[in-house]
């Protein structure tokens, strides 16, 4: 997958998240983890998630060269710890061990952080003492840029919609109102029509005929 989007994206930083596993058992393994990743795909950056837990792997990677993009709040390959996907940081205790996370994740050599499904003053607080760049999804406006999924953006999914996610599009209805009306087509013959058809000369016909 990182090869594919690495080969269509031509004005894009491809950042490829570290699977689950990968970089959390030690520093060595979190190099050898990145290092396969960048070599492999040729994306610029790779994207862990946790805090000063993984301070560590961080700065074994960037120290190989590598850039990191840190994750934090609700991070999906431990949601199941967090309680669900549920807003992160709403209490004084797990905010301020936050904001620590950050800072060491930018001492460690992070080039970016990203702040997801966290209340907006806790990423404005966030973003302020920071001076690397902070990536918003669900943290309010007041991060140095935004991200969204794709398929949520462009209106693909119909399933739960979280609160912080906008449809740009109805990309969705759009779809499946081609696909009904080609099948349509197609059952009543109306679909390939000549313009869409291949012709031959009626003297090779008659000869094969």
């Amino acid at each position: 997958h990182g090869r594919a989007v690495v080969r269509g994206a031509r004005r894009a930083m491809v950042i490829i998240d570290l699977p689950f596993m990968t970089y959390e058992i030690s520093r060595e393994q979190a190099m050898s983890s990145a290092g396969r990743v960048i070599q492999e795909t040729g994306a610029q950056a790779v994207k862990l998630e946790g805090g000063r837990e993984v301070s560590g792997a961080v700065q074994g990677i960037t120290g190989a060269g590598i850039p990191v993009v840190g994750h934090l709040g609700l991070t999906p390959q431990s949601v199941a710890q967090l309680g669900g996907f549920k807003v992160q940081g709403r209490d004084v205790d797990s905010a301020r061990s936050l904001v620590e996370d950050a800072l060491s994740l930018e001492e460690a050599g992070a080039c970016a952080v990203v702040l997801e499904c966290i209340p907006w003053p806790l990423a404005r607080l966030v973003t302020e003492k920071l001076t690397i760049p902070t990536i918003g999804i669900g943290a309010g406006s007041c991060c140095d840029g935004q991200v969204l999924v794709y398929h949520d953006v462009m209106g693909l999914y119909t399933g739960h919609r979280p609160k912080f996610v906008r449809e740009y599009a109805r990309a969705r209805q759009v779809m499946l109102e081609g696909a009904s009306t080609y099948i349509k087509e197609v059952q009543q013959g109306t679909f390939p029509a000549g313009e869409h058809s291949f012709n031959m000369s009626r003297q090779v016909v008659d000869q094969l005929t």
